[in-house]
């Protein structure tokens, strides 16, 4: 029996590391039969591996997985509700996404945030291609994040900047780099570490949009300890199962207004003498951050 974790799936084999190596391993018995959704094994995985023998080829098959201490994962596209799991056993989450081309969806970015406060993953902010937009300018748009507590590092890829400052803080543990498609996550990658050589693609000029270079989530061990996985672009991002009743705490910002409403079990939504309504209505709350957390009480933010 070996242990390991999975880096990364390429068909139906995993790639692992155990402390004799990188081994291939394939699903067996229950766990094949039960992996309908690609979620059983994901990489981040630790799992047990055992021998098997193919003729004179050796072979190894996980036979099992360990319980998870997270998981980050959305709702999967499609008509059909179910999760679609994109790392385990991460410490934090790098949310990036670009200054300009594209333009920041910042609404999808809050619902980034509400996805790794559910899972108990720390999130950080990193927001690329300063360069493009201007560092000044930049700073003015991820500004209710700064002032909302958020760590939010501010880097152009292509020439350097910001780069020490997100080696930094992945350095040493578990990280996943989640994001919308074409905001230089492969690129950062490929800064933080030299030698990667993780494939990039320019922006379709078309339709301001990034084109995918990662295809599927790899854990890529660091240099300088830990692990980051890169994980492909996303389109779209839909929430999993999140309980509106703790909704209001995945917002840092509403902490301090919180018991100060007229009535208990108010949703901040539409009742009187709400305290946060009155602060987003008098300008003491991000007015942009309100409504994403309006449209996700009222199940209007499900795309």
């Amino acid at each position: 029996m070996l242990t390991g974790t999975v880096l990364r799936k390429q068909g139906g084999v995993y790639e692992v590391e155990t402390a004799e190596g990188l081994r291939d391993a394939v699903l067996r018995g229950k766990l094949k039969r039960d992996d309908r959704s690609g979620d059983m094994v994901v990489v981040g995985d630790r799992v047990d591996m055992d021998r098997e023998q193919a003729g004179t080829d050796a072979a190894w098959a996980i036979m099992r997985v360990h319980d998870r201490s997270t998981v980050l994962a959305r709702r999967a596209p499609g008509k059909a509700p179910r999760a679609k799991v994109i790392a385990a056993n991460l410490d934090q989450v790098l949310i990036v996404f670009a200054a300009a081309n594209p333009a920041p969806h910042l609404r999808m970015l809050d619902r980034f945030l509400v996805i790794a406060a559910d899972a108990d993953i720390r999130p950080v902010i990193v927001v690329n291609k300063t360069d493009v937009s201007g560092e000044d300018e930049a700073r003015r748009t991820f500004a209710p994040y700064v002032a909302a507590g958020y760590d939010v590092l501010f880097t152009a890829a292509k020439r350097g900047v910001g780069v020490e400052d997100v080696r930094g803080a992945i350095c040493g543990c578990t990280s996943a780099l989640a994001g919308p498609s074409g905001v230089g996550k492969s690129s950062l990658l490929n800064a933080v570490q030299p030698g990667l050589g993780l494939r990039v693609a320019e922006i379709s000029e078309a339709v301001n949009k990034g084109r995918h270079t990662t295809v599927t989530a790899q854990l890529i061990p660091l240099e300088c300890g830990g692990y980051v996985a890169d994980t492909p672009g996303l389109r779209e991002l839909g929430l999993w199962e999140i309980d509106r009743d703790q909704l209001q705490f995945y917002f840092p910002e509403f902490e301090a207004l919180l018991g100060g409403c007229r009535y208990p079990t108010c949703t901040h939504v539409h009742e009187p003498g709400c305290a946060i309504q009155d602060a987003a209505a008098a300008g003491k709350l991000d007015a942009g951050r309100y409504e994403s957390y309006r449209r996700m009480m009222t199940g209007e933010d499900e795309e």
